[in-house]
């Protein structure tokens, strides 16, 4: 997959390693925004097991 993007995005390699670096960050910030979020309520962790 990795050499598939390498290959496919255009321009030297210095532009494909500034593209690849904003599409990294663009799904970081989506998995922040949007995923993690999403998923939150259905993980295990807001599970409180321990009773006062």
């Amino acid at each position: 997959m990795y050499g598939w993007l390498w290959r496919t995005l255009p321009g030297p390699a210095w532009v494909r390693v500034l593209i690849l670096l904003a599409l990294a960050a663009a799904v970081v910030a989506a998995c922040f925004t949007w995923v993690f979020p999403a998923i939150a309520p259905h993980m295990p962790f807001n599970d409180i097991t321990v009773d006062e």
